[in-house]
């Protein structure tokens, strides 16, 4: 039965053509925008998966600028320790060279000075950024390595945690209680007193709270000496009576005129620096400074000028330690720069890893799309010619009335 009121030939061609136009209007899409899904009206969840993914990669991005900033920080202080065990080395060398009864001390030891003076600019200047991590200063750093997110989605940051390393050079502060001169009291942290002409004033030591390392400095006049308590005055039979017979040595190589230092009969432990008859009053000070707590503190005692208070014996022990210290600083933050440079290789192949299912979930199939537009255009043009037949029909019902 034919129609003029209704012609569903013409409504069935309609819907085919505006079908036909919707997909290929979804293929364009994909064409101009590489995407099957880019938006959540495309696909709400396929589209949500692959924002959260991208968050995290992005995510990723910012942990590599901090992992690229971690390991420039380790490599500058693990830098600084390598170079610091070669100062020590030739420190060392310098001290090997001062065994040699031959041996200009005085001379050795001041370029022992400033080797050590050395040491302590490269621990000063160990720094990235502000960060410096072999000056004590900072026990350990945090360096972000990652997001770690749970099957509930829960999102935590992950670290690698950098111990720094105490290769400070400075001695330590002066110990009150240590100290004493006649004419003062006993247990000042800096004793001084005035030894006149003819007289003589005292040193007592108190070895109560002593440590090996810890450094007696004494001054007389304008001239001054220091005694490193060693070890081997911590294991005497009267550590007291060693460090005096030790300071006693030193002060009495200085060589001030008139200045004589002797460890007195009745108390072992005190020394009588005496001033000769009819000389000008002469200050002394002493003071006791502990061996610091930087792993290098000990470099400010090592003296191997026998003449003046040094002990060139007890110095080639010590700088033993010292060279193991900066060695275990080193292979530590080497361990750790590794440990950054391995999690900062794993991140980009994780980031590329992520980006390859994203783009599984979204990316369209250029191929498919190309084929399939070729196939949707054809439709099209068949459609737009079906709806022109179908809108031709009432046109023939004219016939019927001629």
């Amino acid at each position: 039965m034919s129609s003029i009121l209704t012609n569903s030939s013409a409504m069935v061609a309609l819907q085919t053509l505006q079908s036909i136009n919707k997909n290929l209007a979804s293929n364009q899409s994909q064409i101009s925008t590489g995407k099957k899904v880019d938006n959540a009206r495309d696909n709400a969840s396929i589209w949500a998966i692959s924002q959260t993914m991208q968050s995290d990669v992005d995510g990723y991005k910012g942990i590599s600028d901090a992992l690229a900033t971690g390991s420039a920080s380790v490599a500058v202080a693990r830098t600084a320790s390598e170079s610091i065990t070669g100062l020590l080395g030739q420190i060392k060398s310098k001290i090997i060279a001062a065994q040699d009864p031959a041996a200009d001390q005085a001379k050795l030891q001041t370029d022992i000075a400033e080797l050590r003076g050395q040491v302590g600019s490269v621990v000063d200047a160990a720094q990235f950024n502000g960060l410096n991590l072999v000056d004590g200063s900072n026990a350990s750093v945090n360096v972000l390595a990652s997001l770690n997110r749970d099957s509930s989605g829960n999102v935590s940051a992950s670290s690698i945690t950098v111990a720094g390393q105490n290769l400070s050079t400075a001695a330590g502060a002066v110990i009150a209680g240590l100290t004493g001169s006649t004419g003062v009291s006993g247990d000042a942290a800096t004793a001084s007193t005035f030894i006149d002409g003819g007289a003589s004033a005292n040193i007592k030591i108190d070895a109560a709270g002593l440590a090996a390392g810890d450094t007696y400095n004494v001054t007389i006049g304008s001239q001054s000496v220091s005694y490193v308590v060693t070890a081997n005055d911590m294991a005497s039979s009267s550590t007291k009576n060693s460090v005096a017979a030790g300071i006693r040595t030193a002060i009495n190589n200085l060589g001030v005129t008139g200045i004589t230092a002797d460890v007195t009969a009745a108390a072992a432990d005190t020394i009588a620096v005496s001033n000769i008859a009819g000389a000008a009053s002469t200050s002394m000070t002493t003071t006791v400074v502990d061996a610091g707590s930087g792993g290098l503190s000990g470099l400010a005692g090592i003296n191997v000028n026998d003449a003046a208070g040094g002990n060139s014996t007890q110095a080639l022990a010590d700088i033993e330690g010292l060279i193991q210290t900066s060695i275990d600083a080193a292979a530590s933050f080497g361990s750790s720069q590794a440990r950054i440079d391995t999690q900062s290789d794993f991140l980009g192949k994780l980031s590329d890893s992520l980006k390859t299912g994203i783009g599984a979930l979204v990316d369209a199939n250029m191929e498919e799309a190309s084929a399939r537009m070729q196939a949707l255009q054809v439709q099209q043009q068949l459609a737009t010619q079906s709806l022109s037949i179908a809108n031709q029909a009432p046109q023939n019902i004219l016939s019927l009335f001629r």
